[in-house]
This record gives structure tokens, sequence and C-alpha cells, in this order.
């Protein structure tokens, strides 16, 4: 492009200083200028058109790697969110067996609870018994009491 500028300052100092100058080398020149511009602007759409290329190659691979890290974050989730429902199972297990083992205490409990008031109830009978028996035999002696 220089070059070609250059020789249009040539040219149009030997159109103002020759008065016998033909027009049409100028004209041949401007053909040039115009060849020049449309090669210069198919260059610069050339690489326009593989920077465009380029970016969506990038924006490709971005892409790619974005799905991968979600995938692997995803992937580690569910894996942490399994261990955190076997915990969970684990720690429900646990107090439905501490339950049972309660109830059943409870059970025994209520099994002795009932054993022991029968015993006593039992023992106040037979010791309420031995007391009539003992009064009737007292009766039946003529005993008085010395009082």
């Amino acid at each position: 492009m220089e070059a070609l500028i250059y020789q249009f300052t040539l040219l149009s100092n030997q159109a103002l200083e020759d008065k016998s100058f033909d027009p049409s080398s100028i004209e041949d020149l401007m053909k040039l200028f115009e060849i020049e511009a449309y090669n210069s602007w198919a260059a610069v759409e050339l690489e326009q058109q593989k920077e465009t290329q380029e970016a969506e190659v990038a924006m490709q691979q971005a892409e790619d790697y974005l799905d991968s890290v979600m995938e692997s974050a995803m992937d580690e989730f569910r894996q942490f969110e399994e261990e955190l429902e076997s915990m969970a199972k684990a720690e429900l297990n646990k107090l439905e067996e501490t339950a049972e083992r309660a109830r059943k205490m409870g059970n025994l409990t209520e099994k002795a609870a009932t054993i022991a008031s029968k015993k006593y109830i039992e023992a106040a009978l037979n010791s309420a018994t031995a007391t009539m028996k003992s009064a009737w035999k007292g009766l039946s002696a003529n005993k008085v009491h010395p009082s």
C-alpha cells in the first residue's frame, strides 16, 4: 500500500509538471488501489473468520470443561448424599434399638412391679389371716386382756 501511495505521489507531481500527462495512468493506479483494498479487506475477513473459529473452539473447550467439573461436583454430591443417608439410617437403627431395649426394660419393670405387688398383697393377706387366727384363738381360750 505504501508503494502505491509513493507511486501516486510521483504521478501527481508528474501531472502537475507535465502538460502532456496521460490521466489513464492514474486510473490504472486507482484500480491497483482498489485491488489492494479488496485484498486487505479479504485478509481481514479471513483473519476474522480464523479468530471466530478459534474463539468457538475455545468456547467449546470451556463448556466441555465446565460440564466435566459440574458432573464431577454432582458425583461428589451424590456420594456425599449417600454417605449422609447411610449415616442417618445407622443412627435411626441405633435409636430404634435403644427404644426397643427401653420398651423391653419397661415391660420387665412392669412385670417385676406386678409380681412384687402380688407378693406384697399375699404377705398382707397371710399376716391378716394369722392375726385373725390368733384373735380367734384368744377368743376361744376365753382369755381376757388385763386392761
